[in-house]
């Protein structure tokens, strides 16, 4: 879709359809007051009537309202005007595009960002609109028959600004969350593909496809005879029940010089049944999204790749299943990982840890100036904090802090959370330098612990997405999340942000 901004006043901008805001209590938003007074009194009729009521998620479209050259006007609930923070725009906007989503408007201005959102910027409100609209309009295709397309009507979105001055940073932010949502498609949809279709080897075409796109990125696939050759034993104990051959996937944008890269690595477990530890029955199906991570990292690369960043970025995927079969690892099983340590598995289901490990220990040879590797790690990360924020872990309270806050930035919030020692020892073995797993308790930060070993000397965070990567029940499906974290992060380091 086509991005643009407008200084137009609302009811001279000629439009398929413009978007304003009502408040509760019938307080008519900026633009809405500027179309009332045009139509002489057109909107305070109708909430007058009680036909618009501004409550939160509330939408109306009007036709041939006087005075104005938009062919409609929608007319959308903004909520308590107190009240109106992020959340509550972003949700004007949702109702907007799952009304617009259906219909036959080409396009479409929203004036909502010439409110006030606490101290949100331009930038900021028209990169939001920008990946509101774009994930509502998602559709996943991809495997149904009878030629079900994903196109829509709508091909060009406008948004408003208030200055010439907020009109240039409204176009930056808008052009950004237009790469940023097509990101977060990408990322949707290889969570949404099944296991028979997005394997390890569908993950490295996906990748190298990236590459051909982009002359900015060099995409490399490495076998497992030289994923052997490394010394990734831990990786491949994983892969080891499996007919499937792993894949280790490596991507390289350059965009600044000889600077020291960001490293973003992603677990790549394109379908987890537990190995041995076999996981129950009831939404195993689900474990398609255990590859949530690397789709993350895949689809961030992209982001960076399409806007041209001054940064150097490399992407690290370690790819496989994890099967039960007679060559299975076995619980009990003692693995050698590529830095030489040696690990008890006590349990296959806790695979994550054992392919990022290896993962890990391969990025230092890239030198980075930080390393964040993303992953749906743990079941405990869910119990801990639900489905809306990310487990942010690193003994760099600094850079924890610079994720986190990169997160409230990009409206994908995420939560720090403790590494420490008195939880590092519950990886302690009798037979081997520590076990995979260190029991229920603390089972988020342990599984980081644990990855914490394989960073020594490096700047590196971990992000558990267990809870936030996808969805259950009858909305399923992959969030896309965190590539807003993750883009918002390389932005701020790239100073790319007006």
């Amino acid at each position: 879709m086509e991005m643009f901004t407008t200084t137009s006043a609302a009811h001279r901008r000629q439009s398929d359809c413009v978007v304003v805001g009502v408040y509760e209590n019938g307080i008519a938003g900026q633009a809405a007051a500027e179309i009332d007074a045009a139509s002489k009194g057109h909107l305070s009729k109708l909430i007058k009537q009680g036909d618009i009521s501004g409550m939160p998620g509330t939408s109306l479209m009007l036709t041939s309202v006087p005075g104005v050259r938009a062919q409609r006007v929608l007319v959308v609930g903004l909520g308590k005007m107190s009240k109106l923070g992020v959340s509550q725009f972003r949700g004007a906007i949702r109702a907007a595009a799952n009304l617009l989503k259906n219909g036959k408007i080409k396009d479409v201005v929203s004036y909502l960002g010439l409110e006030n959102v606490g101290d949100t910027g331009a930038y900021y409100l028209a990169r939001y609109t920008a990946e509101t609209i774009g994930d509502a309009l998602y559709k996943f295709t991809e495997t149904k028959s009878g030629g079900h397309s994903r196109a829509t009507p709508l091909k060009k979105i406008g948004v408003a600004a208030g200055s010439r001055s907020d009109a240039n940073k409204a176009l930056r932010g808008a052009e950004h969350g237009q790469a940023i949502v097509e990101g977060m498609s990408l990322a949707k949809d290889l969570g949404n593909l099944p296991p028979n279709i997005c394997t390890p080897a569908y993950l490295a075409r996906t990748a190298q496809k990236i590459g051909r796109q982009h002359k900015n990125v060099t995409t490399r696939i490495l076998g497992e005879a030289e994923i052997k050759r490394l010394g990734m034993h831990s990786f491949l104990s994983v892969t080891a029940g499996t007919t499937l051959p792993a894949k280790l996937i490596l991507m390289q944008y350059k965009g600044a010089g000889r600077d020291k890269p960001i490293v973003l690595v992603g677990k790549g477990i394109t379908f987890d049944a537990g190995g041995i530890s076999l996981k129950p029955g009831p939404g195993m199906d689900e474990m398609k999204f255990d590859m949530c991570g690397a789709a993350s990292v895949i689809a961030t690369m992209s982001v960076i790749a399409k806007l041209k960043l001054p940064v150097n970025l490399n992407v690290v995927v370690p790819a496989c299943e994890n099967l039960p079969s007679g060559t299975a690892t076995r619980p009990g099983d003692i693995i050698k990982s590529m830095s030489g340590k040696t690990i008890e598995v006590l349990n296959t289901d806790a695979e994550g840890r054992l392919v990022l490990c290896d993962a890990l220990t391969y990025s230092k040879r890239f030198k980075p100036e930080v390393i964040i590797d993303v992953a749906t790690l743990t079941g405990a990360c869910v119990i801990a904090l639900g489905h809306h924020r990310t487990a942010v872990m690193s003994p760099n309270d600094k850079l924890a802090g610079e994720i986190t806050s990169a997160g409230i930035a990009a409206d994908d919030r995420g939560w720090h959370m403790p590494i420490a020692d008195e939880y590092e020892r519950q990886l302690k073995s009798n037979f081997a330098d520590f076990a995979n797993v260190g029991g229920r308790d603390g089972g988020a930060v342990t599984a980081a612990c644990f990855l914490s070993k394989f960073a020594d000397g490096m700047n590196w965070a971990h992000l558990d997405i267990a809870g936030t990567a996808w969805r259950s029940g009858g909305a399923k499906g992959s969030t896309g999340r965190p590539v807003p974290m993750l883009s918002e992060f390389v932005l701020q380091r790239a100073r790319a942000i007006p």
